[in-house]
């Protein structure tokens, strides 16, 4: 530990909050701001689950479509627009104009759209197209069939892209320094974890309040639910407005956050996606960032569809059972996380980049292998004995297992993977977080979940159901965290130079580094 980072600190406060008090201003602000788009993404992550893979005639077959025909073409799009915008607005107005686009959107769908869908909805049509395509397409089919629910899907994915990933790190990466993430990350990260604690305990008491009120004013048991769900978003999200609106006019109009006279008059980086993706092929340092990002995307949703496959089994068509459940495994997720953050505070302080960003991958290997292996032998005379002395099903023994994979390798990628991969993009310069964050995390992580739907498409298309593409999928989960690791250990050696330079330069505020220096 640095002198920077103990000065005015006890043991205990070095430890687990070691933020100074001038800080608060500013730690504060992020903290909440980061609370609450969490837990609007979490809160999103059940419903959309829940409503596409309960749909009529889909199942978690429709994922991997949706995945690489609906969401990269929009994430394409919502980068394209954050550029423009960007091109021609201040972040502030970027991020108001972003906000009021998704919360716009899911007032819409919950007041129109949704109670529309059966009118809105081409079954005939989507019926026709069925009996023509292989079996194997099934879930594209259901993605065009349910094309309210296919943007609803949409947009609840690019919430997480687009406001978590792209403009809240965005904002904080340009705002602090090494010294000071190292302090606050993993802080603000906990303050996610405990969201999805809230999310996830919210999502389950809508839902059962979704059933009595459905009952008792003879309504749509779902439609209830997702009202409630609505108006929780809005508010969430006018409360994230209002705090980054203080932050702005209170805390960043202080003095000493004023940019530099020679910071004023730097031009201003211009963005456009052909550039930021050429700007991106050249620097072998983003690049590695990058292969992280499309490497955990792979791994995280080739299990993700196979155990949601399981879910569904057990819950069919009932939305409201399904995302009660899917509230529960959120708020452990959030437990579990919280749990990892306190030690991985102490970690990412005091080991090396490198020893932090290995521990998700060596999780989700462990977690995944387990999780498969019962998968495989779940209809053996083992796996059947295994259910029976349980007093359970292999289905629901098979769901437990799922969760308990999702659970730990979603809980180190909201902790360790998410501030180990922004702390390698604070070294770069401004251009290069501005430019390489834009096209890593606004379409870098779309190609990642991609990648595993393309691959469960072709598996499909052989194999027809999720169930049968289990032991395939297993062997690649097996080869892709092999490339994971191998990035991890690349830019660890890179991100140690960069890092040691400026240390050497300028101890105290990090000096933009030059691209020659990072390709």
């Amino acid at each position: 530990m640095n002198a920077e980072e103990s000065t005015g600190f006890g043991r205990f406060r070095s430890l687990f909050c070691p933020v100074h008090k001038h800080e608060l201003g500013l730690f504060l602000p992020l903290w909440l701001i980061f609370f609450f788009i969490c837990f609007n993404y979490n809160v999103l992550r059940s419903a959309k689950d829940s409503l596409v893979v309960t749909a009529p005639s889909a199942g978690a077959e429709a994922i991997p479509f949706l995945k690489v025909w609906a969401i990269l073409p929009m994430a394409i799009v919502m980068t394209l627009l954050f550029t423009r915008l960007s091109n021609r607005f201040k972040m502030e107005k970027v991020f108001y104009i972003m906000m009021g686009l998704f919360l716009g959107f899911f007032v819409l769908f919950s007041t129109i759209l949704y109670p529309m869908s059966d009118t809105l909805h081409p079954h005939t049509f989507a019926n026709n197209l069925e009996s023509y395509l292989p079996e194997g397409l099934r879930g594209l089919v259901a993605v065009i069939r349910n094309w309210t629910f296919t943007a609803f899907y949409i947009m609840a994915e690019l919430w997480g892209t687009t406001i978590m990933t792209v403009l809240f790190w965005g904002f904080a990466n340009e705002i602090l320094n090494v010294n000071i993430a190292k302090r606050f990350y993993v802080l603000i990260l906990i303050g996610g974890n405990l969201s999805a604690i809230c999310a996830g305990s919210i999502s389950s008491f809508y839902s059962g309040l979704g059933k009595t009120w459905g009952l008792a004013y003879g309504m749509d048991p779902w439609h209830c639910s997702l009202l409630l769900i609505t108006s929780t978003l809005v508010v969430s999200g006018i409360i994230v407005v209002g705090i980054f609106r203080w932050l702005h006019t209170r805390t960043l109009a202080h003095k000493d956050y004023q940019p530099t006279p020679e910071e004023a008059s730097a031009p201003r980086v211009k963005m456009s996606m052909r550039k930021n993706f050429k700007y991106l092929a050249n620097s072998k340092y983003l690049l590695y960032i990058a292969m992280i990002v499309l490497t955990y995307n792979i791994c995280i949703n080739l299990t993700e569809v196979v155990w949601k496959d399981q879910l569904h089994q057990l819950y069919v068509t009932d939305t409201n059972s399904f995302n009660a459940y899917m509230g529960k495994v959120t708020m452990w997720v959030g437990i579990l996380a919280t749990v990892i953050a306190l030690f991985s505070s102490i970690l990412i302080r005091r080991m090396s980049w490198t020893f932090n960003a290995m521990i998700p991958p060596f999780i989700l290997l462990v977690a995944g292998v387990g999780f498969f292996s019962f998968l495989v032998f779940k209809d053996s005379m083992l796996g059947l004995s295994i259910a029976s002395i349980l007093g359970s099903t292999p289905y629901a023994l098979g769901v437990f297992f799922g969760s308990v994979q999702q659970c730990f390798s979603r809980a180190s990628k909201y902790t360790i993977f998410d501030a180990t991969k922004e702390l390698a993009f604070i070294p770069l310069s401004k251009e290069s977080k501005l430019k390489g964050k834009a096209a890593i995390d606004g379409v870098g992580s779309r190609l990642g979940k991609s990648g595993s739907a393309i691959i469960f498409q072709v598996l499909l298309m052989f194999l027809v159901t999720v169930h049968s593409t289990i032991p395939y999928v297993g062997l690649i989960l097996l080869l892709v965290v092999g490339a994971w690791l191998f990035a991890v250990y690349a830019l660890g050696k890179k991100f140690n130079e960069l890092t040691s330079e400026q240390k050497t330069t300028a101890p105290a505020t990090p000096q933009p580094v030059a691209q020659e220096a990072i390709t």
